[in-house]
């Protein structure tokens, strides 16, 4: 077993206490739901905290050693909870299953799973390979801050596959192979330490993102995944991505992901998202997204409005829309600003196949695969 390494205690720049920083910035950030992470500190006896990689409103995320088995890892510590998360079950049902089908090499899953003790609770901490660069991040790098479309195109057929292996196995989604480059964001950290806020009761790191490296995508969180062969009700996505059975309270399966993943097409190809960042918990900013999305898709199906009351409140019973939000002028045509010609109209038909009102209308993870556009010169 290797000794844990000491990491230096000055050196860095230190942030006003009064300014917000990294998890800070988030709307639902409460300090007592954080575990107060330290680097260097040892969890579990075993994993050295190296570095900050990320953070989100569930948990932070960070490059650690493992001193036993002397390799990287990547531990996300969760923000305090009661029981054991989703996650941890769906990993584990995955595991046993030793499927052949090809996908679950696109799937990052859970190599471990222990419990810490915080100020406030208990935090669940889940470890995992570690993986390259976020594609976030890695669109930053990118000219225009957007992915090209023969990048897009690739990336795209990876994550399908990655999602008919999950949608086989009744799952609802709702690695780097050179150490040397871990070895060297460690003794980066200790030559060159990261910007810090120092409060009374924990320290705010800031956030290194992993470097760039080849390698083909992987789904890499699974936090919101759900196991189940029945259909299910409840609120789900984050909402700029939120299909619309799901916005109108109705039942629904996994043709939620082929939902999500067409808006994630357009997110990354065009530098922006489809329809406009909303919270959606007002009346008022449901009726402007339905209305945005009668715009760039048509009127839904009589048929699909009577799947829920919620409907009512904003078609009448033939379909009519009474919503308080006109419906704007616009269309997919001229939203889209990267292709022209023959090029446009492939990808467009793309996109309508997954962002079909009716769910049973989109097709499956594994049909997609087979699409004209998404095929591209490749084939």
């Amino acid at each position: 077993m290797s000794q844990p390494r000491i990491f230096p205690d000055s050196g860095f720049y230190i942030l006003d206490s009064n300014t917000k920083f990294e998890e800070e910035t988030l709307p639902d950030y409460l300090e007592e739901r954080y575990y107060p992470v330290r680097i260097g500190e040892v969890f579990n006896s075993q994993y050295q905290v190296i570095t900050k990689l990320g953070f989100g409103s569930s948990s932070t995320v960070w490059l650690c050693r493992d001193l036993c088995y002397r390799r990287y890892l990547i531990i996300k510590v969760h923000v305090r909870a009661k029981g054991q998360l989703p996650e941890v079950v769906i990993s584990k049902y995955l595991q046993a299953m030793h499927s052949t089908h090809g996908g679950e090499k696109y799937i990052r899953l859970i190599l471990d799973a222990f419990e810490i003790p915080g100020p406030y609770g208990v935090h669940p901490c889940l470890l995992y390979e570690p993986a390259g660069i976020d594609i976030r991040d890695y669109i930053h790098c990118l000219e225009g801050d957007k992915l090209p479309e023969n990048l897009l195109r690739p990336a795209l057929r990876f994550v399908l596959i990655a999602l008919d292996y999950l949608h086989q196995a009744n799952i609802i989604h709702t690695g780097i192979d050179d150490e040397s480059i871990l070895a060297g964001m460690e003794e980066d950290k200790i030559s060159n330490p990261s910007p810090r806020k120092v409060l009374t009761d924990r320290i705010i790191y800031a956030t290194r993102a992993m470097p760039l490296t080849g390698g083909e995508p992987i789904l890499a969180d699974l936090g919101d995944a759900r196991l189940t062969k029945q259909k299910q009700t409840g609120l789900i996505m984050p909402s700029v991505y939120r299909a619309p059975e799901v916005l109108l309270g109705m039942e629904w399966d996994n043709k939620v992901d082929i939902w999500g993943l067409g808006q994630m097409t357009w997110t990354l190809f065009e530098q922006g998202y489809l329809f406009r960042n909303k919270s959606l918990e007002t009346e008022t900013e449901k009726a402007q997204r339905i209305a945005e999305m009668i715009s760039l898709l048509g009127p839904p199906p009589v048929e699909f409005l009577r799947q829920s009351k919620e409907s009512l409140k904003f078609w009448d019973e033939d379909g009519n829309w009474k919503g308080s939000t006109k419906i704007p002028e616009q269309s997919l045509e001229c939203r889209e600003s990267q292709l022209e010609s023959d090029s446009q109209v492939l990808f467009l038909r793309f996109l309508r196949k997954t962002l079909r009102w009716l769910p049973e209308e989109r097709p499956a993870a594994k049909e997609l695969l087979l699409d004209e556009w998404l095929r591209g010169d490749d084939y």
